[in-house]
């Protein structure tokens, strides 16, 4: 991992930042995946703040693990995950993202590490045309099983990790 980055639990005042770096790690990663109208909506901001104070306030969020990573202060980097919505018997990644400019730092890495449990079978779903990320699933041990779903107008894949470690090198 780069030198001054830090992962650590996310906390109610990380609400803002968490938001931008969502938003901006969508306009990154999803510009001609999905509608610029939605990557360039004035209220995705608001609604991510919104979405993220949920998150770590609501009870019901309660058995969700939300870490951020900080480089030199800023937040670069988010992920969350908990139970299936699907299989509560299983866990689910529903968040990683992390600003362009730290794709290949292993902070990817060490955020996925600060949310998933090793010894429980994780689920998560990836945009089909994302390669990058699923590349990157598939070195920390998630393999495609062939679920599938579109969310707006983008096809998603799932993939699946079974207890192990979480990277192969």
């Amino acid at each position: 991992m780069s030198k001054g980055i830090e992962v650590r639990a996310a906390r109610v005042e990380d609400v803002q930042a968490m938001a931008q770096v969502h938003v901006e790690s969508w306009q990154e990663t999803y510009r001609g995946l999905v509608p610029d109208a939605v990557l360039d909506d004035p209220g995705f901001t608001a609604a991510r703040e919104r979405q993220w104070l949920n998150a770590l306030t609501n009870p019901r969020w309660t058995t969700h693990r939300i870490a951020v990573a900080e480089h030199d202060g800023p937040l670069i980097g988010l992920a969350m995950a908990g139970p299936s919505e699907d299989d509560p018997g299983l866990m689910h990644l529903y968040v990683l993202y992390l600003l362009a400019e730290h794709h290949g730092s292993g902070t990817g890495a060490e955020l996925l590490r600060a949310v998933i449990e090793p010894d429980r079978v994780t689920t998560l779903w990836v945009a089909e045309r994302n390669p990058r990320a699923q590349v990157f699933y598939r070195k920390h041990g998630f393999e495609l099983d062939g679920g599938s779903k579109i969310e707006g107008e983008v096809l998603d894949l799932r993939m699946v990790r079974h207890p192990g470690p979480l990277c192969r090198t």
